[in-house]
């Protein structure tokens, strides 16, 4: 049993430190992925093959891993143009700038298409593009950092979004100046921002300052606008995998993943041996932590939460009698671990964070704890306990072992046990051994630490253990 949880607790170490090198074979292993291709356009010269990625979504952990593997895929299939068609409110700013430092270093040509919002972070990875076209009414710009509750997010954001808006416009050949004013208010761009407002641009503004190279109603037009006549389209369509991790960090399938981790721990603790129930525990951690830290919403630190949390529980159940410190203690850790995992924070950072999704994250822990707990409960007393087939009946530890059936046990010898003297055989911090008429016995200090070699004196019996404290004197 003990040997189990030291599993339990271990598994979820390694998961992380391996997750990316896992994520890294997939990558790799992955040879031409199903995409869809349109009907190449025809015209003179070799075709060309443009690669479109849509945007469509708030800025997220899910949509950068789909775009690293966009354009991992459009480099191995030799694309000569990357299209992102865009249309997002935007997102959170980490996701952001890991984008567009991936668009500043491609060595394939990227442009972006706004179909209809280029808005926050979704204005950062634009103007990172090589080229901007719009559609006529599309708007591109208003990044200021927020927080949870949609207000400006301290300076330090700011001031950290207004300079990487500025070097990213500087790479690309755009007026820095104008990319500050989508972010900072107090940001003055004479003729075309006032101070105390917020730069957006429509698409025939972006056009006129330089932020847009010209206006097109669909994707065909913006590739021939770019030059190219003879070309084919292809898009990345998700894997088997993709499909899988995106199935697993539902918050439905997450709080099935909880029931099953927490319930399959407090029924394995109702029964003798190893089991089914601690197997189906390891499992479904196995299956919480792995998608969501592929996605980058775990992160190393939130999953050694869930560790800790796991490993305070053992001492509590294990080492220490009674339910204390430690015990109340794991069960934080292993809530926080297990909330935080299914938000983008970055350690104790929430800022960008959404408060209902934090809310709504700690609320399927915490309702999902509750149905494990009482759903396990329920099966221990009622369906195995009170089953007449003796595979089932034998999983449950409920049967008393009375003195009128012949059991007897060793509590009448501990506890006669009372009053006697001994010394300590190890040092009780507060548990130890200690030894009485040559005979080792586990026992637990009642008060403090008792260094090894002190007399000690029993008190009482309690739980299966000795309780000692040093002698009064007489």
């Amino acid at each position: 049993m003990k040997k189990i949880i030291l599993i339990l607790m271990v598994l979820p170490v390694f998961l992380a430190s391996n997750a990316q090198d896992v994520e890294d074979q997939l990558d790799t292993t992955i040879e031409n992925p199903v995409n869809k291709s349109d009907t190449a356009v025809s015209g003179k010269g070799a075709q060309k093959l443009v690669y479109v990625i849509d945007v469509k979504e708030e800025i997220a952990p899910p949509v950068w891993r789909m775009m690293q593997k966009s354009f991992k895929d459009a480099r191995e299939q030799n694309a000569d143009l990357i299209l992102l068609h865009m249309n997002t409110y935007g997102g959170m700013v980490k996701t952001a700038d890991s984008m567009r430092t991936r668009i500043l270093n491609s060595k394939i040509p990227v442009v972006v298409f706004i179909d209809n919002n280029a808005a926050s972070a979704g204005a950062l990875i634009s103007i990172a593009c090589d080229s901007i076209y719009m559609r006529k009414g599309s708007n591109i710009g208003a990044s200021t950092v927020v927080n949870q509750n949609q207000e400006a997010a301290p300076d330090k954001y700011q001031s950290y979004m207004r300079s990487t808006m500025r070097s990213t416009a500087e790479s690309k050949g755009r007026d820095p100046d104008i990319a500050e004013a989508m972010v900072d208010p107090d940001v003055y761009v004479k003729g075309i921002s006032d101070s105390g407002k917020v730069l957006t641009f429509t698409a025939s503004e972006a056009l006129e300052n330089g932020f847009c190279e010209g206006m097109y109603e669909t994707v065909d037009e913006v590739i021939q606008a770019y030059g190219l006549k003879n070309y084919k389209k292809a898009t990345y369509e998700a894997d088997a995998v993709d499909k899988i991790i995106g199935f697993l960090i539902s918050p439905f399938v997450n709080g099935i993943l909880i029931l099953l981790i927490i319930g399959g721990i407090y029924f394995e603790l109702q029964s003798p041996g190893i089991g089914f129930a601690l197997i189906t525990s390891v499992v479904a951690a196995i299956l919480y932590f792995a998608p969501l830290y592929l996605e980058g919403l775990a992160e190393n630190w939130e999953i050694l939460l869930f560790v800790g949390g796991l490993a305070l529980l053992a001492v509590e159940i294990f080492a220490i009698p009674g339910f204390g410190v430690a015990g109340i203690s794991g069960l934080i850790l292993l809530v926080a671990g297990l909330t935080l995992s299914m938000v983008d924070n970055v350690a104790f950072d929430f800022t960008g964070i959404q408060l209902e999704g934090l809310v709504r994250a700690f609320l399927t822990v915490i309702i999902a704890s509750f149905f494990a707990l009482v759903g396990s409960y329920y099966l221990s007393m009622r369906l195995f306990a009170g089953s007449s087939n003796k595979f089932f009946k034998n999983l449950a530890l409920q049967d008393e072992l009375t003195a009128d059936t012949g059991y007897t046990s060793a509590d009448a010898t501990m506890k006669s046990m009372v009053g006697h003297h001994g010394i300590a055989y190890t040092v009780l911090r507060p548990s130890g051994k200690i030894e009485i008429d040559e005979e080792i016995y586990d026992a637990t200090a009642e008060t403090g630490y008792i260094e090894k070699g002190e007399e000690v004196e029993v008190v009482s019996y309690h739980n299966t253990q000795l309780i000692v404290d040093r002698p009064y004197d007489e």
